[in-house]
């Protein structure tokens, strides 16, 4: 799938947004579908640690600390790890059409800072089977609300 190149205005609009609202709104929806895959429990090395998406052709840096439970959206805070791209390499990375190792070594997705901890989420990532997602159960939908307002009541 090809998207088309992202439009400069917009990009130049939303890297002046706030990132938390998108990082929440991603946090939330990862731990709704993926429940604690990309948790704590699942990456034990990884617990508390922070760790930024950036869809550079979109201006957009998500970042998150990795909790029991899953994802903890934050604000514009430094990362251990950066994982960065365009959006269509991660849309393509999404869909199984490329390899994140043919888009490392041709550089189109790059790791910085804690490679190792960068690596172990990456590599969480690739092996998660999308056509085995379903709708949460009703369990899993109160513990990512209730992991998204953590320390926000």
């Amino acid at each position: 799938m090809k998207l088309p190149p992202f439009p400069r205005a917009l990009r130049e609009l939303v890297a002046r947004l706030p990132s938390y609202p998108p990082a929440a709104v991603a946090a939330f929806l990862s731990n709704l579908l993926l429940g604690d895959t990309l948790g704590a429990g699942n990456l034990p090395s990884a617990r508390g640690k922070v760790i930024a998406i950036h869809v550079r052709d979109a201006g957009l840096r998500l970042v998150f600390a990795v909790q029991d439970g899953g994802l903890v959206p934050l604000g514009n805070v430094q990362a251990d790890a950066t994982i960065s791209a365009n959006a269509r390499d991660f849309v393509a990375l999404a869909l199984r059409a490329e390899d994140p190792d043919t888009l490392f070594f041709s550089r189109r997705l790059t790791l910085e800072g804690d490679t190792e901890l960068a690596l172990q989420v990456k590599n969480t990532l690739d092996g998660i089977d999308l056509r085995a997602l379903t709708l949460p159960p009703p369990a899993r939908v109160r513990a990512a609300l209730h992991l998204q307002l953590r320390g926000r009541l």
